[in-house]
């Protein structure tokens, strides 16, 4: 699929667009509530949902199907990232106020990182077949790790890059304001809230291995990839606020989560071999079984501990 320099440009130019509108309209850092989380949600998977019409109208039912098992397997992987924000936010005491101002950056941050992982590694899988069998085994050994060892979260000040910042960049460790950059003593020092962001723009960048990987399997069109990327991600600010409080229900879905990459890097593999990729219409079903039966297998599990607790 060959798309012009100047279709880029007003691609780039309109998700500017949505993002300065989002910044403008929470640029006083209020609490972000369920009921706007939702409202946001839903403005959100909107836009992806109708960029999959334009392709439709644009290029055909196949282009459109690939782009929307792409924006699904994506959307489904970033809720695992929601619970790393948790996390995040959690350890550092981040203030609720201040949360939306950290994703949006961060969000932003995962946007270009994910442009370039998408571009290098596309061109890798059309100049190397065997990169596919390396993609592949990746992703089915990330699968195993999420299914088996997911409740091995590390402290996020111990990541390595965050120590290494801290050590090159002086920081206070103290919030001040809604500023990640403070003057203290007549010197420029990092603030705590520095560190909570590149702690999930490092996290972020960890995750878009897994997830630009699996969405490759299915297409390697740097179009369509990167916009299936764009589109779940620009979402996700408004996915942590709607799901933050029910992160504790969704103790089985990590397993749906492992079973999406498994599948992912299997499909990578054959499409390499004389089986050749898998119709997207089996691919979309996949994810939608999958991560139904994920989620509806967790509300089931909890349903008895949340009704105890409710009385």
């Amino acid at each position: 699929m060959t798309v012009s320099w100047w279709i880029w440009a007003v691609l780039f130019l309109a998700i500017a667009a949505m993002l300065a509108i989002d910044l403008f309209l929470h640029r006083d850092n209020h609490v972000i509530g369920f009921r706007e989380a939702a409202v946001w949600s839903g403005i959100w998977i909107a836009a992806g949902l109708l960029f999959g019409v334009v392709l439709w109208a644009w290029q055909g039912g196949e282009v459109a199907g690939t782009y929307y098992a792409g924006y699904l397997i994506e959307k489904a992987l970033s809720i695992d990232n929601v619970f790393v924000f948790a996390l995040v936010f959690g350890y550092f005491a981040v203030p609720a106020a201040l949360q939306h101002k950290v994703l949006f950056w961060g969000v932003v941050g995962a946007l270009v990182f994910r442009f370039v992982f998408i571009f290098v590694g596309a061109e890798l899988l059309e100049t190397f077949f065997w990169t596919a069998y390396v993609f592949g085994a990746f992703l089915i050994y990330t699968g195993y790790k999420m299914a088996f060892r997911h409740g091995d979260q590390p402290a996020p000040d111990r990541n390595p890059v965050v120590r290494l910042v801290r050590r090159i960049i002086p920081t206070d460790p103290a919030y001040h304001g809604d500023r990640f950059v403070t003057r203290i003593n007549g010197k420029r020092v990092g603030t705590l809230l520095l560190v909570v962001l590149i702690a999930i723009e490092v996290t972020d960048l960890i995750f878009a291995v897994d997830s630009v990987a699996a969405v490759l399997a299915i297409t390697t069109s740097t179009f369509i990839v990167w916009t299936a990327n764009a589109f779940a991600i620009l979402g996700l600010r408004s996915l942590y606020f709607c799901l933050a409080g029910l992160l504790r229900r969704f103790v089985h879905l990590h397993y749906g989560l492992a079973v999406l990459l498994a599948f992912a890097g299997v499909k990578l593999i054959l499409s390499e071999t004389p089986v050749g990729k898998l119709p997207i219409p089996v691919t979309l079903g996949v994810i939608v079984v999958t991560i139904t039966v994920s989620i509806l297998w967790s509300l089931r599990s909890t349903r008895t501990a949340v009704a105890e607790k409710a009385q």
